[in-house]
């Protein structure tokens, strides 16, 4: 990616996906270059926390709500340190924040971190474009010398794609850090992150949990090296296809019976870890509106996902696994993507979304509550 100073309302900026499909817009943000894969999310809310989410790492978001920048943006909602977004697409952008927690606009922060966007594009007809051809790649080119049609388009074309990537070491921690429990502590839990946002262990220290947060990189001694009560595996971007790391891990954790819990990325890991494969989605899930059924109740669930790539586990039946018997445990009801795996015989459950809400409903809130559960059933 590059880029120059920030741009202004006028200064043009080209759209290239990778079918040939050109959008022309104005610069939003940093002006230069930039190349991922488009991928939309339906979120009408939470922008600061999508583009701080690591998960988008190498992807340019367009969003599919019309005005967007509307509360500027603060220094309390940030998921991560930076934006992780490759570059981002925008209709209408807010010309004047309206928060009192606003420091800066949007347009601002994106600038200040060489983030390249396009905005005044019709987004509608670009979202409906990837439903019918499914994510591809995309470049985002801006100033007044951009390059010619085919220049761009061959650029587009030699760029990485998602399948194949891999990419979690590029956004974990380089050094493990500690969470402190709130108030009393309760339990221990060590979090392999693949790409974790800020507040999924503030959830569990919320819950009395103090959790030790260690790079992707860990091996099965380091998790517990800190006497975990519990293991989580968190979200993340690329292919899990490549992530033959976490799911040794992972299977080292399932061996030895310590309550685990997945996310995201951390639900396809348990999904490889019990043998099942894993497949890319036509255009994905992304955004907070996204209806889930937790079979083990019923219920009906309102949530936050962001994926790109599904498990490919049976939902009509118990599976028979490596470490005991493994069901579905929730479902997409829009396309009946598997949202959830559970096992059985042992303390280990996982789901596609993110319970920790941030920005999103909290009607999965519950799931923490679950992994505790499993926490006291085992030191009971």
């Amino acid at each position: 990616m590059t880029t120059s100073t920030r741009g202004v309302d006028r200064t043009p900026a080209v759209l290239v996906l990778e079918d040939g499909r050109i959008f022309r817009g104005r610069a939003y943000g940093a002006v230069g270059a930039t190349f991922g894969e488009a991928v939309f999310s339906t979120g009408m809310t939470g922008y600061q926390e999508t583009l701080t989410d690591p998960s988008y790492h190498r992807q340019v978001v367009v969003m599919t709500a019309p005005h967007v920048g509307n509360t500027g943006v603060n220094d309390e909602d940030m998921e991560s340190k930076k934006i992780w977004v490759a570059g981002y697409v925008v209709r209408d952008p807010a010309r004047v924040p309206s928060s009192w927690r606003s420091r800066r606009t949007l347009d601002e922060e994106l600038a200040a971190q060489g983030v390249v966007g396009i905005s005044g594009i019709d987004t509608r007809a670009l979202t409906r474009h990837l439903r019918e051809r499914g994510a591809m790649r995309v470049g985002i080119f801006s100033g007044n010398a951009l390059p010619d049609e085919g220049t761009m388009l061959a650029e587009v074309r030699q760029a990485p794609e998602m399948s194949g990537a891999d990419l979690s070491a590029e956004v974990a921690t380089a050094e493990a850090y500690v969470v402190p429990a709130i108030g009393d502590k309760k339990f221990t839990v060590a979090a392999v992150d693949l790409g974790i946002k800020g507040m999924t262990p503030h959830r569990m220290a919320e819950r009395g949990i103090e959790v030790h947060v260690l790079p992707a990189t860990a091996t099965v001694e380091d998790v517990y090296a800190v006497n975990p009560d519990g293991v989580f595996f968190s979200n993340g971007p690329g292919d899990p296809s490549t992530a033959d790391h976490p799911v040794s891990v992972m299977q080292g954790v399932l061996e030895r019976g310590t309550p685990l819990f997945g996310i995201c990325f951390g639900n396809q890991i348990l999904g490889r870890a019990l043998g099942f494969g894993t497949f890319k989605l036509k255009y994905g899930h992304r955004g907070i509106n996204q209806p889930v059924q937790d079979r083990t109740t019923g219920k009906v669930e309102v949530t936050a996902h962001n994926h790109g790539f599904a498990v490919d586990a049976p939902l009509d039946k118990v599976s028979d696994t490596p470490y005991g018997r493994a069901e579905v445990s929730h479902v997409c009801l829009n396309d009946n993507v598997v949202e959830g795996l559970q096992l059985l015989d042992k303390p280990a459950f996982s789901v596609q979304y993110h319970p920790e809400a941030a920005a999103g409903p909290h009607d999965a809130a519950y799931l923490f509550d679950r992994f505790v559960s499993l926490m006291e059933g085992q030191r009971a």
